[in-house]
């Protein structure tokens, strides 16, 4: 699973994606801070499976703390877009094709409205202006490839087909080439678009391949009155309000030993005497997270992950009876997958040889036999029992 973060210059994008993977990416207060990728790895939280069962789990692929499970993702940062990427300005095409991959993607905004589309200083900027730029050149960018290939899909009876082949690299499947299409009132038969029909499918198929979450960032310098108006003025579109600059000043102090905090808490406790301007921005962010409920950064990941992708947690095991695997661990790996998926599915997780030889499965917390089909919940613990030896 990879998570994009994209956004115009200087919204705090770099500074969001250090908070989340404490890498360091470069920060600065210029547009185009970033001018390669920044790949990371983040951590969606879940209560861990733990509780309630009277053990201790021993991670192997996650971490926990305080029954909490953080389980890793994939998270990549882009050179901030401009209007025009599609044709070359700024960074260009070299930001939208680095986002192909992605599953899901967070595009983070100015709440406080402090710098402009192109990422320079200003006063008011609608953040609204930039979601829709943003976009629009994504919309842009794909309809382009589209039109560049059009001889080539014209000569195509099965233009589903056609373009699943063409936007391999985007993981876009033919059901959503299909939907989008319908959507869109075109055909896919011998496909001879003109460059506005090619837009409005593109918009169409963005919509359902790159879903985005709107991050409306420096709610620190801003106030929560302002994420509602956008929220109001984007019907359509998530809107979690956070700060990435306090989550990576608490993690940064948490890493130091300074306070406790746990992504995701509303509060933190200070574990040392601190110097006065210390203690007083420490106050500042105490404020900050008991009025909002927390920075909201991790609110953005879990609900990529689980809102917007459909995962949900499941716990396979080798002992039903302890919870652990052939080392003992307990409860060693918390699997992301997607709702709906069957226990062969998981088997096919683990090794695709597992998966071949699967006779059936076991309900670890029930202790009862489940076929193969059975449909994964959320929190479940599952033993596969295959024949192989």
């Amino acid at each position: 699973m990879l998570i994009g973060l994209i956004g115009a210059p200087n919204k705090g994008k770099s500074t969001l994606f250090s908070a989340i993977t404490m890498a360091q990416a470069e920060i600065a207060d210029y547009p185009f801070t970033t001018i390669k990728p920044n790949v990371g790895v983040a951590y969606v939280t879940r209560e861990c499976a733990e509780k309630g069962l009277g053990v201790r789990c021993n991670p192997r692929n996650s971490l926990c703390s305080e029954g909490v499970r953080r389980i890793p993702i994939n998270v990549i940062d882009v050179a901030g877009l401009v209007p025009d990427a599609h044709l070359g300005r700024g960074m260009g095409n070299q930001f939208l094709n680095d986002l192909v991959g992605a599953d899901v993607l967070i595009q983070v905004v100015d709440i406080s409205g402090r710098t402009d589309s192109s990422g320079n200083a200003s006063t008011g900027s609608d953040p609204a202006i930039d979601v829709s730029m943003v976009r629009d050149e994504l919309v842009r960018w794909l309809a382009d490839i589209i039109m560049k290939h059009s001889s080539a899909l014209s000569r195509r009876d099965d233009g589903g087909r056609a373009l699943a082949e063409l936007l391999a690299g985007l993981r876009v499947d033919t059901d959503q080439i299909r939907r989008a299409a319908e959507s869109s009132c075109l055909t896919l038969s011998n496909i001879n678009w003109q460059t506005a029909d090619a837009v409005r499918f593109a918009d169409a198929l963005i919509g359902i391949n790159k879903p985005v979450i709107i991050a409306a960032n420096k709610l620190d310098i801003s106030d929560a009155g302002k994420v509602e108006e956008l929220r109001k003025r984007l019907p359509h579109n998530t809107v979690i309000g956070c700060s990435a600059a306090i989550e990576l000043a608490l993690r940064k102090a948490a890493k130091a030993g300074i306070v406790d905090y746990l992504p995701g808490d509303a509060s933190f406790a200070v574990r040392r005497d601190v110097a006065q301007e210390q203690a007083k921005a420490l106050d500042y962010m105490k404020t900050y997270l008991r009025s909002n409920g927390g920075t909201g950064v991790q609110e953005l990941i879990n609900t990529a992950a689980f809102g917007f992708l459909g995962n949900i947690v499941v716990y396979p095991v080798e002992d039903e009876h302890r919870y652990t695997d052939h080392s003992g661990n307990v409860l060693p790996d918390a699997i992301l997958i997607k709702e709906g998926s069957s226990a062969q599915d998981l088997a096919m997780r683990i090794h695709t040889d597992l998966a071949k030889s699967m006779l059936y499965a076991i309900d670890a917390r029930k202790k009862i036999r489940v076929a193969k089909d059975y449909v994964l919940k959320d929190n479940d613990i599952i033993k596969i029992v295959s024949a192989a030896k």
